[in-house]
């Protein structure tokens, strides 16, 4: 009776349980780290390690939600990051074109992963396999197998720098206010169709929550040089990829997609586009995670994004996305990368070694989709 209680609160309030989780974590390491994991530094360092993974988590549950896989993301995370490295440093490009090119070539490819599984009809499986395989071939055959270093300082800001504290500061209060009005918007549109609400003193609470949470994550950071460019750049993405599932269409296609592809189908849609579309996003969101993860290390090598695709999986499922499809969100993913973040930076920490973390992520992965599995049968 009891665990049937948990699997149905699990259910309901998956979020709240994640950060319940992230709490239990974060005492548990601060504890046997005397306070060190939550220092600023620590965790200034701890969310741009996280920044990588969520922003792979941001493409890779549009493509779980849609019931399809994607294995290749890491491999080319590290392709797009080489590619970035030589244009910046070998052929001597500023900035802003290799970032052009890298984004659009991450566009490119994913579409391509997506023409492949769509179009001609291969399991999306088998594409992310062998994309797998063969970009980090082209990566270790444009590298010569060697570090590619240093990139310019400009692009090194991507991956290290910090938003000026004031600037910090505004950003944050005005999430806060866009926090709060959409609340009350989401709760006056549900009021005007006579849809059921909650009561009014929930959407104070999780305003106040999220207020406080808010604070106490500038404050932290104020005290170690600010907010960290790729956070910001996370939040930004996190801020479309919200909207986009939850506020236009296209994202009402991907969940019917998941939900039910041939029913989708003959309603009109065309879900091979559908399809690709999410595809491509996801080799964005590679370009996008690549050149931080190059920025952050001030080089190109041939082993980054190594294991970056089971790591962005492993968010989408902790995070509450189905592995059935159809069901998941944006910011649940985010958590889950958080989690997987905090076990990795606790673990290296106490200098855990590398086999029990593998251990650890990977009894994890499983606990997660057996909840899935599990809270799935109860509905049925």
């Amino acid at each position: 009776m009891q665990a049937q209680r948990f699997q149905q609160f699990f259910s309901r309030y998956k979020i709240l349980a994640l950060l319940i989780a992230i709490a239990i974590i974060w005492v548990f390491f601060a504890s046997l780290t005397h306070g060190a994991f939550l220092t600023p530094r620590n965790v200034s360092n701890l969310l741009r390690q996280m920044s990588i993974t969520g922003m792979l988590a941001c493409g890779m549950v549009f493509i779980i939600i849609s019931g399809e896989i994607d294995l290749s993301v890491g491999s080319l995370l590290g392709l797009l990051g080489g590619v970035g490295a030589i244009l910046n440093v070998t052929h001597g490009w500023s900035i802003g074109p290799t970032i052009a090119v890298v984004l659009v070539l991450g566009l490119l490819l994913g579409a391509f992963n997506g023409y492949l599984s769509t179009y001609q009809r291969i399991p999306s499986f088998i594409v992310g396999l062998g994309g797998m395989l063969a970009y980090r071939g082209v990566l270790l055959g444009l590298t010569g197998g060697s570090t590619i270093a240093p990139v310019s300082d400009s692009f090194v800001v991507i991956g290290q720098g910090y938003l000026p504290r004031l600037v910090g500061d505004g950003l944050a209060l005005v999430l806060f206010v866009l926090l709060a009005f959409l609340t009350i918007r989401q709760r006056r549109s549900r009021q005007k169709y006579q849809l059921s609400v909650v009561p009014f003193w929930q959407d104070i609470a999780k305003i106040v929550a999220a207020g406080l949470i808010l604070l106490a994550f500038i404050a932290t950071l104020d005290n170690y040089g600010g907010i960290p460019v790729p956070v910001l750049l996370l939040l930004v993405l996190l801020g479309a990829f919200s909207y986009m599932a939850t506020q236009t269409v296209f994202g009402r296609r991907i969940y019917a997609v998941g939900s039910n592809m041939e029913a989708t189908r003959l309603s009109g849609v065309n879900v091979n586009l559908v399809k690709m579309t999410i595809f491509s996003l996801m080799g964005l969101m590679a370009a996008f995670a690549g050149m931080v993860n190059t920025a952050r290390l001030a080089a190109g090598s041939p082993s980054a994004g190594s294991m970056g695709e089971l790591d962005a999986i492993a968010a989408c499922f902790i995070g509450g996305t189905s592995m059935r499809g159809g069901s998941g969100t944006v910011y649940g993913a985010l958590i889950g990368a958080l989690v997987m973040a905090s076990l990795d930076n606790g673990m290296s920490m106490l200098d855990v070694d590398a086999y029990w973390q593998m251990i650890v992520k990977g009894t994890i992965l499983v606990l997660a989709v057996w909840i899935d599995v599990v809270s799935g049968s109860n509905r049925r």
